[in-house]
């Protein structure tokens, strides 16, 4: 339905509230092994994130990403359309003209209606909804300065199926 750009972006404004909770700031790096996002990439769609106003940056040993919006007040929608344009020509179906909704074609009504349908879930949808709470937080097993990439797991208590 919408690209991996859009996906990346729904799976770490996830991590990041589920986060939020624990009061945690994410680095990008942190983020984008979470989410299975390349850094760079990552790094981009975070900074587009925090350009909308959705998510906040800090700098510093403590730092990193957090989400600045109750995740009940982000939908799904308003973060897919960051990352996904749907596409619109403009032209109308049973033609090659622009469309007119003042003197609409027989499919205009009902294409708008499968459009709006179609739309209508990502709207409705919120972050919150959609964050699991069955699972922890990441946790920091080492003190910060560490670059090691192993410094950081995921909490595995109580939580049944976890793969490692």
């Amino acid at each position: 339905m919408f690209g991996k750009t859009a996906e990346y972006a729904i799976r770490a404004m996830l991590l990041l509230a589920r986060e939020k909770e624990a009061g945690h700031f994410l680095r990008a790096d942190e983020i984008a092994e979470a989410i299975g996002g390349p850094r760079n990439y990552t790094s981009k769609v975070l900074n587009a994130l925090a350009k909308a106003g959705y998510i906040a940056s800090s700098r510093g040993p403590q730092g990193g990403f957090q989400l600045v919006r109750p995740a009940s007040e982000i939908s799904i929608g308003h973060v897919v359309d960051l990352f996904f344009a749907p596409s619109s020509s403009g032209r109308c179906l049973n033609g090659n003209a622009p469309c007119n909704p003042r003197r609409p074609c027989a499919a205009h009504q009902r294409w708008v209606s499968v459009l709006d349908a179609q739309r209508a879930p990502l709207d409705a949808t919120t972050i919150a909804d959609l964050v699991d709470s069955r699972l922890a937080p990441l946790v920091r097993a080492r003190p910060l300065e560490s670059t090691d990439a192993t410094a950081f797991t995921h909490s595995t208590k109580d939580r049944p199926n976890v793969v490692r």
